[in-house]
């Protein structure tokens, strides 16, 4: 699954589970909160960890500041 789109813009999905990690929160809650598949969800999880949007500590994953800015940019284009 694809974090960001070819212009470097966050997906849609990408949105939703950054949001939806605003505070620690496990993987499957995050499923549960978006409608999306668990394992999308891991999927997406691992990449938006390498880019810096989102943290994993003690099993529950946060939004990080970076993410964040992502989000308010992509909301701000619209």
């Amino acid at each position: 699954m694809a974090c960001l789109n070819p212009d470097g813009e966050l997906t849609e999905s990408a949105k939703q589970i950054l949001n939806a990690m605003e505070r620690p929160i496990l993987l499957s809650e995050v499923a549960a909160r978006t409608g999306l598949p668990l394992y999308r969800i891991r999927s997406a999880s691992r990449e938006l960890a390498e880019a810096g949007f989102a943290a994993e500590a003690g099993g529950e994953w946060q939004v990080t500041g970076v993410g964040m800015a992502a989000i308010r940019k992509t909301e701000s284009a619209a």
